[in-house]
């Protein structure tokens, strides 16, 4: 297939908001995450809320990586430097591999609206399971962010030169 056949393809997104105190009635990041997934064309696979507890992050996040179903998950929430923050921790012992320029470019751009705010954030994303996973911090601005500026292009197949769907049935290679 050329580079000018390429044709959008939907993927199954979980969406998994991290937090002591949402409920789905004020889970505003979350819901900008779906808006946004679902304009673009893609499906909302799931979507729960968890508490800042990492086996709690991880029996969520653990069940959408085995479920061959699900393309990728977005977390929102617990990126930062608190005592309940542990988000980052909670996922990364689940990574068969780290995309560390995920969370240098969010930084980046980050920076250009927060300035050395910036700093507090460990975003981090990575594949398990030929599943992608996003670590977003809790803050709507910060998802809109990462989705408008980052992950949206690199879930759209047509992305050019290269984008991270393209590589999905690379991802179980051994």
């Amino acid at each position: 297939m050329s580079q000018i056949d390429k044709q959008f393809i939907p993927l199954n997104i979980a969406i998994l908001t991290v937090s002591d105190t949402r409920t789905e009635a004020d889970d505003v990041s979350g819901k900008t995450l779906v808006e946004r997934l679902e304009k673009a064309g893609h499906h909302l696979f799931a979507k729960t809320i968890v508490s800042d507890n990492i086996y709690y992050i991880r029996a969520a996040a653990s069940s959408w990586i085995a479920d061959d179903k699900v393309n990728v998950i977005i977390s929102t929430g617990g990126t930062g430097v608190t005592g309940r923050d542990g988000t980052p921790e909670a996922f990364e012992p689940l990574l068969d591999k780290t995309l560390d320029g995920f969370g240098e470019v969010f930084r980046m751009l980050s920076y250009q609206q927060i300035k050395t705010s910036t700093i507090q954030s460990r975003a981090v994303a990575g594949v398990a399971n030929a599943t992608y996973i996003f670590c977003l911090p809790g803050s709507s601005g910060a998802c809109r962010t990462a989705w408008d500026s980052l992950i949206s292009e690199q879930l759209d197949f047509s992305t050019k030169p290269c984008n991270l769907v393209q590589l999905m049935p690379r991802l179980l290679e051994k």
